[in-house]
């Protein structure tokens, strides 16, 4: 049986489950999230706990447990605590602004680029140059980070673009004479 399947998910003050056939409803302070149950796993809800359990004895009904359990727990800590993605600005001129659910971008072309946030995720700007995203679901929130960061990805000459908090980028050596 898949070690991380095995795991039971705790559930916090303030979080509610309820779990039919075929879907299971994650509710909490942050919203309210729900997913497709598979049918190779059984969850039950017992004591504030919540456990996955292979339906038959196969590799796929293992294997499909552990993945049902990592993706419960994201939707339960999605709606207990939120995810963030942070993301920088790097280069002269580049700068970026939040206003409400719209994403207005500076960063190097001839026009403003702005980008539209779905419905749940929350968009700021600290600073010129800091973009953070929150949301309940984790899906979505790496999401549009990663389309927000392929508006302009980091160059590997000088290193200009947008990129994640903490994101190393290797810049290549320019051409010798």
């Amino acid at each position: 049986m898949s070690r991380v399947g095995k795991m039971p998910i705790t559930l916090p003050q303030g979080v509610e489950v309820s779990i039919t056939a075929e879907k299971i409803i994650v509710k909490g302070s942050m919203g309210s999230l729900s997913r497709p149950v598979n049918s190779l796993v059984t969850v039950k809800c017992e004591g504030g706990k919540l456990t996955f359990v292979p339906a038959a004895e196969s590799v796929a009904a293992d294997a499909m447990s552990g993945t049902t359990r990592a993706l419960v727990a994201n939707m339960v800590n999605g709606v207990s605590r939120g995810f963030e993605k942070k993301l920088n600005l790097v280069g002269v001129g580049f700068r970026a602004q939040a206003a409400g659910q719209k994403l207005n971008l500076q960063i190097g072309f001839s026009h403003p680029v702005a980008k539209d946030m779905p419905v749940g995720i929350t968009v700021q700007t600290p600073t010129q140059t800091e973009i953070l995203i929150k949301g309940a679901d984790c899906q979505v929130v790496g999401q549009i980070a990663a389309e927000v960061r392929a508006i302009r990805p980091p160059e590997p000459y000088k290193g200009k673009g947008i990129r994640y908090s903490g994101e190393k980028v290797t810049l290549k050596e320019t051409k010798k004479k």
